[in-house]
């Protein structure tokens, strides 16, 4: 099967955002076909969301270990959990407008089965944390985004 690079380049240039400055297009939502890309640009500006409160308060994040005492809950963990979601939060930007790249899809998806892993033996192992709304928003969004993500792959990275 002979490869189309000029369908390749096409594709992946209407994936890549314009530079603010250099186009008279100001960047503002991808520009990747399908809803996968505004969809990484909607959990990863949740999940900064999250990094904030994490850094602000142990209130929400209480919520979600609730089978641990409070005092287990503490502003460490709750800072370096906001690292690791700021860190899936920049991945996850990347990926909303450089869906194509296969390397950057690759690392978004395993920050969805990194979370879903996170979420699911805190729940099932574990034991930390009960299946109420303040852990189903983590599970569904990882759980969704990564059968998404499987379920497109060849549609968005090209080999």
């Amino acid at each position: 099967m002979a490869l189309d690079t000029q369908a390749v380049i096409e594709r992946r240039s209407e994936a890549l955002p314009s530079l603010s400055g250099l186009t008279d297009e100001p960047v503002v939502l991808p520009k990747g076909e399908g809803l996968l890309p505004k969809w990484q640009l909607l959990v990863a500006a949740m999940a900064v969301f999250n990094t904030l409160q994490n850094f602000a308060t142990l209130k929400l994040t209480r919520r979600v270990y609730t089978r641990v005492p409070p005092n287990h809950v503490t502003a460490l963990q709750a800072r370096t959990f906001a690292v690791w979601t700021l860190t899936a939060a920049i991945v996850r930007g990347y990926a909303a407008y450089y869906i194509h790249d296969k390397r950057i899809y690759d690392m978004a998806l395993f920050t969805y089965l990194i979370a879903f892993g996170h979420f699911s033996s805190e729940i099932l192992i574990f034991r930390t944390a009960r299946l109420n709304s303040a852990a189903l928003s983590p599970v569904i969004v990882s759980t969704v985004s990564l059968l998404w993500m499987l379920r497109d792959y060849d549609f968005y990275v090209t080999h």
